[in-house]
């Protein structure tokens, strides 16, 4: 069924010039069209119109860095240890946590985590998942539920030796097996997790693929330390010569403990750098500045949810004494997703992806002031409806593709069930 959005004042996303338009959206075309006379749409019954009267449409968002597997441990108990420092923050919290997922814990992860994604404007999510006793299967899991839900996907899986070089094998197995049928990734976790030999592997299938790397790189000083201590050297040395920067698929995480030379390195590559400041502020391992990154620099929110306008607005104000970061770079990070989707040739972030923001403002909002507002002023709530790949999947704030209570009902059983094991 074709989509009408009646009376919209359109935002072209990269110009923001504002005018009132008639969109058409049809069902398996990418592109969108401008509509003068309706007349002939009003009676059609393939086509489900939809009043934009007074609302905001423009193309919808997406993530830049996820991690689903964390999305069952909102509420649970406390760790069995008080974490002092960031590797303890993993070994106690998350490590425990994905060593406890099995994949209908990692099924319901995903479901609630792409109807979040939805609700909140999202349409496409690159996701950087790991669940170590539960890896055969655990990518095409995650897949299927947010194929369901309607949300565009870039997957990989977390390739590290932290438990053992089996879990390591089992990683690049899972991942190979996925990318034969399915766009995605290489992941590692980090370089301090991945010894050299599973380093030479992954970069090796990121070749043979076609794809590209994404993983943490010096979110904590421990990550440094440990690369130099092992190997002699600085982390984004060992990767760029290992091969890992030599793809513009390629996905840097955090990027925060980092020298000159490092950062010349990344400037001068093609791969991109994701910011994830609400995760570094919650794990205090430090704050982030891009101003000698390039330009080649997204958001994300490392799974501490799924709301990129919060994403946007916590980069720019800690970035108001951390970084060198104006209204319209704000911005172009929040929108830089889609030119690395585009750039690399993934599919699944077309025009055909939408979000109508009902945005009731005190003040004027148009293409001279849409920044102001964009920051100070327009927030996941606004967001009624949604279209991704053209197809409706939020209206009127409800999810239109699963049944989302009877998925929530199932996440609370699992999730205690996952809090159960990791007491043990």
């Amino acid at each position: 069924m074709s989509i009408l959005l009646k009376n919209a004042t359109y935002i072209e996303r990269k110009t923001l010039e504002f005018s009132q338009k008639n969109i058409l959206v049809e069902q398996g075309v990418t592109s969108i069209k401008f509509i003068d006379d309706i007349s002939a749409f009003s009676a059609n019954q393939d086509v489900e119109v939809l009043d934009c009267t007074g609302k905001l449409v423009t193309k919808s968002f997406a993530v830049g860095h996820h991690h689903v597997y964390s999305a069952l441990s909102r509420g649970m108990g406390a760790p069995k240890k008080n974490p002092e420092n960031f590797y303890e923050v993993l070994k106690y919290i998350w490590w425990t946590l994905d060593k406890c997922l099995d994949l209908e814990m990692v099924e319901s992860s995903a479901l609630v985590t792409a109807i979040a994604c939805a609700k909140a404007g999202s349409t496409f999510v690159i996701d950087h998942h790991a669940s170590p006793f539960a890896v055969k299967g655990s990518l095409e899991t995650i897949a299927k539920a947010f194929d369901k839900v309607g949300v565009s996907h870039l997957l990989c899986y977390e390739i590290s030796d932290r438990d053992g070089f089996k879990a390591g094998k089992e990683g690049l197995d899972e991942t190979e097996a996925y990318l034969k049928n399915r766009q995605g990734l290489v992941g590692l976790h980090a370089s301090f997790t991945v010894n050299d030999d599973t380093l030479e592997q992954s970069v090796e299938l990121m070749n043979s693929t076609n794809s590209g790397i994404h993983v943490h790189v010096a979110e904590d000083l421990y990550d440094q330390e440990f690369c130099i201590k092992k190997y002699g050297k600085r982390v984004v040395t060992r990767l760029n010569e290992a091969g890992v920067l030599k793809s513009s698929k390629t996905i840097l995480g955090h990027c925060l403990h980092l020298e000159e030379d490092e950062m010349d390195i990344i400037r001068n590559s093609p791969c991109w750098v994701v910011q994830n400041t609400e995760s570094n502020l919650n794990n205090n391992v430090g704050y982030f500045n891009g101003e000698f990154l390039g330009k080649n620099i997204m958001l994300g929110t490392d799974g501490m949810h799924s709301d990129m306008l919060q994403s946007a607005k916590a980069a720019f104000f800690v970035g108001q004494r951390h970084d060198s970061i104006s209204y319209p770079g704000i911005y172009e990070r929040f929108r830089n997703v889609h030119r690395y989707i585009e750039n690399n040739g993934f599919v699944g972030d077309g025009d055909n992806n939408l979000v109508v923001l009902d945005y009731k403002t005190p003040t004027e909002i148009n293409q001279n002031n849409f920044l102001g507002h964009f920051v100070f002023g327009l927030n996941s709530n606004h967001v009624t409806d949604v279209i991704s790949n053209g197809k409706l999947i939020v209206k009127n704030r409800l999810i239109t593709t699963v049944d989302e209570d009877e998925i929530l009902k199932v996440s609370k059983e699992r999730a205690h069930r996952l809090w159960k094991k990791m007491k043990e």
